[in-house]
């Protein structure tokens, strides 16, 4: 009797826990979890749901930053997953993952509201099946490698309320979402949308377009905007004025416009909201004063407005006002205005005359002033002690009495200050040389990879020196070596310096730190087709227009210039915004035996240096044309004829020979400009081969008329 009575008080208890069960973390039924094991198999089983079985109630996971699973009456109601694979590194699920087929069974799950998949490594263009999801409200498919265009139809999840896509390989137009009228949360930053300013709905919150190619003028209609906090436009080519009611909108709190190509002056009447705590306007064309708002007395408000050309800003934090106002002519939106009538044709023609005529008078009169200053010695006082000692061992004054552009002096932006480091924090930074942080023998010496004691990545270069120096000689090499930071090259952070006393062998140790990229190089995107997809011939432009600039960098923005560097495609290595970084490009030390003179004598001053290295951008610009890789020398013999025959036949003849991959994306002149200078950089006569100056004015007078045609919607799309 006593044992009946424990069995039905044991029953009892067990009713009462299920009882106290809520419906949220009921069982699934059969068909949900069945769909959940499927996502986990076409996820290719990330790591965090490895563990899951058929026993595993997995409405009732243990708490974790990587997985949730909420559901509701045996349905599932939310579900987050977030991987290992970071974009960065380039780590994408295998060639059989079908996003399609991932977003088939997710779409089955007619009862999700929340869903975020980060990091998983998903590629392929995002399916339109997302549209079935009618019941989702918050979507995040951040850090991941989905390209091609925003489906359209993700304007009809009229109950969304986050919407977050980025650090993926988004292209093209944002589709329209002025009716997401619940829509609070937009993040498409770190993609490659563009170029209009997309059209958004009025009841957002935080508007987050960064590091995009976004090319046009802020619209006034974000004046109605009136519940945004958060808009960060940083990192595109916003055009055009600031809008002034920009500062002043009722809620918002934060503002980053910074690294954009805004300009003119803003009116000393503009207000700020009593919101606005924090704002960047950084490195852009503005000039004028600042409004009383974002001055120094401005409390509890943080504003960043360096390098503008801004007159009451820190002189040594700005360009100078004729920085802005060229570059501001330069960059001002294509006006397409049908010619009104009535218009003089002969008064136009005569007027297009006399500019050119005026304009040829200037060009002879810069070319007289320039063969002049290179006959006579640059006296400014301002010049570092490199700055004044000469390139090679003959007369000629140092760089060619080329003056270093201001664009240069400022490209190292954003890079901490340069530092001598301690050998302990080399050690502490590789981890005493673990060889696992060994990523292999550059040009000059081993590299390791590091961690600083602020969390940053580094990459440790080791050149030993194999004869000792005199202090005056390695301080001078050390001084060069502190400049070579810039926008296109893997700029250096700092050095050690590790002197040897009674090694048989080797004088001293030279630590160099540079930067660390993480995105893969030129050759992995052209070599990977998932990522070749995202290189249209704009972006192939950008590159090989970034690493002209960071070569003549090496050639002319320091004094003794650096020649003969190793400009293979696996040393253009590209960033989160696809800009070009050089790296493994010749540093200045005396590492062979024998080479204590100087640094004006040094092997990599010699004039054969300059026209290899245009040599081998030749060779660069051909494979960005073509997406194949020389290996051989006769590879490239074979490629580069091709091409000549190609321009000798006509246009139709060049689609045999460009990458198939970029076809539709060009302007035949922009393209035919680029191939003839390409054939030319690579002639075998080196003394026919143009200047860096030469190749950076036609690649930037090819990316005109790219965006000229493209502009005007006339786009060559018959090749």
């Amino acid at each position: 009797m006593e044992s009946f009575s424990s069995r039905v008080g044991f029953c009892l208890l067990l009713s009462a826990i299920f009882m106290a069960v809520p419906a949220s973390i009921a069982q699934l039924t059969p068909s949900e979890t069945m769909l959940l094991f499927q996502v986990k198999k076409l996820l290719e089983y990330p790591q965090v749901v490895q563990g899951w079985t058929r026993w595993t109630n997995l409405c009732y996971l243990p708490p974790s930053p990587s997985l949730k699973v909420v559901c509701s009456n045996g349905r599932v109601t939310e579900l987050f997953i977030v991987g290992n694979k970071s974009s960065s590194a380039g780590q994408t699920l295998s060639e059989k993952f079908s996003i399609d087929s991932l977003f088939t069974v997710l779409t089955k799950m007619s009862n999700l509201k929340a869903l975020s998949l980060v990091s998983l490594g998903l590629w392929g263009p995002l399916s339109p099946k997302i549209d079935r999801l009618h019941s989702l409200q918050a979507l995040n498919l951040s850090s991941n490698f989905i390209s091609g265009e925003i489906p359209n139809n993700i304007a009809s999840l009229k109950n969304l309320t986050t919407l977050v896509l980025s650090d993926n390989l988004f292209n093209g137009s944002v589709p329209d979402l002025t009716g997401l009228k619940l829509l609070q949360d937009l993040n498409l930053g770190g993609n490659h949308l563009g170029p209009q300013f997309p059209s958004l709905s009025q009841s957002l919150v935080s508007i987050t377009l960064r590091n995009n190619s976004f090319r046009s003028e802020i619209p006034s209609g974000l004046k109605k905007f009136n519940h945004l906090q958060k808009l960060d436009i940083s990192s595109n080519k916003m055009v055009g004025p600031i809008p002034s009611f920009l500062f002043s909108l009722a809620s918002i709190q934060y503002l980053n416009l910074s690294q954009n190509q805004l300009r003119g002056a803003l009116p000393s009447s503009t207000s700020c909201s009593k919101n606005l705590t924090f704002l960047d306007i950084s490195n852009n064309l503005l000039i004028g004063k600042l409004p009383s708002c974002m001055g120094s007395s401005s409390r509890n408000r943080t504003v960043v407005s360096s390098w503008n050309c801004l007159s009451d800003g820190k002189s040594n934090r700005q360009h100078p006002y004729s920085f802005c106002n060229k570059l501001a002519l330069a960059v001002k939106p294509v006006q397409r205005k049908e010619q009104e009538p009535g218009i003089n044709f002969g008064l136009i023609l005569g007027i297009i005359v006399g500019v050119v005529v005026m304009a040829g008078a200037i060009v002879l009169l810069i070319l007289f002033i320039v063969k002049r200053s290179r006959r006579s010695e640059d006296a400014d006082d301002d010049r570092s002690i490199a700055d004044k000692m000469s390139v090679r061992s003959s007369p000629k004054p140092a760089v060619d009495s080329r003056r270093v552009p201001q664009t240069m002096r400022s490209a190292a932006i954003g890079l901490p200050r340069y530092r001598v480091f301690s050998l302990e924090e080399i050690e502490d930074a590789t981890n005493n040389f673990d060889p696992s942080n060994f990523m292999g023998e550059g040009s000059q010496g081993q590299l390791y990879k590091g961690w600083l004691v602020d969390g940053s990545v580094v990459v440790v270069k080791c050149l030993k020196l194999k004869q000792k120096h005199a202090p005056q000689n390695l301080m001078q090499h050390m001084e060069v070596l502190s400049k070579l930071r810039h926008r296109h090259l893997v700029s250096v952070l700092g050095h050690c310096i590790v002197t040897y006393q009674d090694h048989p062998n080797i004088a001293s140790t030279v630590f160099v730190v540079f930067e660390h990229i993480s995105n893969g190089s030129l050759r992995d995107y052209l070599t990977d087709w998932r990522k070749k997809e995202i290189l249209k011939w704009p972006q192939r432009m950008a590159i090989t227009i970034g690493a002209a600039r960071g070569v003549q960098f090496l050639h002319t923005g320091i004094s003794p210039g650096i020649y003969g560097n190793d400009l293979k495609i696996d040393n253009i290595l590209l960033d989160e915004t696809l800009t070009a970084k050089i790296s493994d490009y010749n540093i200045p030390l005396p590492l062979k035996t024998g080479s204590e003179s100087p640094i004006s004598n040094r092997l990599s001053s010699d004039e054969n240096g300059e026209k290899e290295d245009i040599y081998q951008l030749g060779i660069l610009l051909l494979q960005v044309i073509t997406g194949k890789l020389a290996t051989f020398t006769s590879e490239l013999d074979e490629l580069k004829h091709q091409l000549e025959k190609s321009l000798a036949e006509g246009p139709s003849k060049l689609r045999n020979v460009i990458d198939p991959s970029i076809r539709g994306t060009f302007a035949y002149d922009s393209m035919q400009t680029t191939v003839q200078f390409a054939i030319n950089c690579l002639s075998k006569d080196s003394t026919k081969r143009p200047s860096i100056e030469d190749v950076l004015w036609n690649l930037q007078y090819s990316i005109q008329v790219q965006e000229g045609w493209t502009s005007s919607g006339n786009l060559a799309t018959h090749l």
